[in-house]
């Protein structure tokens, strides 16, 4: 093995094992996988950015002008924007689900390893260098928000299920006062009852902190993708001669772009915040993976990853 090879050994099983000990953490809350997990994900995060850099200067050409240098950064900035925020906002309960994620894009991104090869003409230019990191890094902010977006959606379907199984329960109960104040009642009830899920479900942070946790990861996904919407169409224009020629990935970018404003605009309104928000959230990546994979490879156009 190489040293290229040792490296990606080297971050995919560092993410494979934080991925366990961060999931471990979310479940049991024990400390000692919170502090195992955090040191592995770091090092896998700086590992895939070291080979990156390895490539890049062991070849000569940049790295990312096929899908495995594309999806190795995905993972990476994934891992890093996650980190950045679990450390500003303690959201290591998370990091199992990232990291399991930035694992299967990486694993994935291997099978379209291709080695050093220059890229197509129009892909040589500065404009590269640019519009692809600023495109990844969004993808890679709203594929954390999906994350937080499908534990706020599991956690309040747990509290819709258990208010209807408490239901008959509270039916032919006395009436009392109840000294629940949380924000999911029903869980803490069936989690003091002994359910294991609802104990699970009710330790996850109250719902309102992860609607915001998931507006705040799309609040800088979407400046991100709009830069990399506009400087692609100004590569465009030098390599084609049009800003804009409605391709298959100029098309999807616009309606994943479309998703995520009306997520912005829509989370301004309190009725829809939360549960709505989260589920255009999880539709949003939905469109984001078909545009960065379904388009790129089961669709002939000019984004498509041939070098």
């Amino acid at each position: 093995m190489n040293l290229d090879q040792i490296l990606i050994l080297v971050a995919i099983t560092a993410y494979i094992a934080g991925a366990l000990a961060l999931l471990n953490y979310m479940l049991s809350r024990a400390e000692i996988a919170k502090r195992a997990g955090i040191p592995l994900a770091a090092l896998g995060c700086v590992v895939q950015f070291g080979e990156l850099a390895y490539r890049w200067q062991s070849s000569g050409l940049w790295p990312l002008t096929n899908l495995y240098g594309s999806l190795s950064l995905f993972a990476a900035m994934s891992v890093l924007i996650y980190l950045v925020f679990a450390f500003r906002y303690d959201l290591w309960f998370m990091g199992g689900f990232v990291l399991a994620l930035a694992a299967i894009f990486l694993a994935y991104g291997l099978t379209w390893d291709e080695g050093y090869l220059p890229a197509v003409p129009a892909l040589q230019s500065y404009w590269i260098k640019i519009h692809v990191p600023l495109v990844i890094s969004a993808y890679a902010s709203f594929m954390v928000a999906f994350v937080s977006s499908v534990l706020y959606l599991i956690k309040f379907y747990g509290e819709q299920r258990a208010a209807k199984a408490a239901a008959p329960v509270a039916a032919s109960a006395p009436a009392q006062r109840s000294i629940i104040v949380g924000d999911a009642p029903n869980l803490e009830r069936a989690a003091a009852g002994g359910s294991t899920l609802a104990l699970w479900l009710a330790t996850l942070p109250a719902l309102p902190n992860l609607d915001i946790i998931t507006y705040l990861l799309i609040a800088l996904g979407l400046p991100l993708l709009t830069l990399g919407i506009i400087t692609g169409a100004w590569w465009a224009n030098e390599a084609w001669g049009h800003y804009w020629s409605w391709d298959a990935k100029e098309t999807a970018a616009l309606v994943s772009f479309v998703i995520y404003a009306l997520y912005m605009h829509l989370h301004t309104r309190r009725s829809i915040q939360g549960f709505w928000c989260s589920w255009i959230s999880v539709i949003g990546f939905v469109s984001i993976v078909f545009c960065y994979l379904g388009v790129n490879i089961w669709i002939s156009g000019l984004h498509s990853y041939k070098m």
